[in-house]
């Protein structure tokens, strides 16, 4: 299972890199880092217990949907100039 995402995207001239991982039942939490440069400008972190539960599907899936999620959704603020 993929437990990621990693994007680069421009904005405004400028070169980003966002990167959304889950870090596992030992560690709940998702977490997006916004890079420029190498460098960290933004970090989200979400526990998993902000997490809707699908009773229908199975947790890795439901952590996988989240995880995607997150990921689009700092890729929308960065783009449309929400974010920075």
């Amino acid at each position: 299972m993929e437990q990621g995402f990693n994007t680069d995207v421009a904005y405004n001239g400028l070169n980003y890199h966002v990167q959304t991982e889950d870090w596992g039942v030992a560690n709940p939490y998702i977490v997006s880092r916004v890079y420029k440069n190498g460098a960290v400008l933004r970090s989200f972190k979400t526990p998993y217990t902000q997490i809707d539960i699908n009773p229908l599907l199975a947790h890795s899936e439901v952590i996988q949907s989240a995880v995607k999620y997150q990921h689009q959704k700092i890729l929308d603020l960065l783009v449309s100039g929400q974010l920075l």
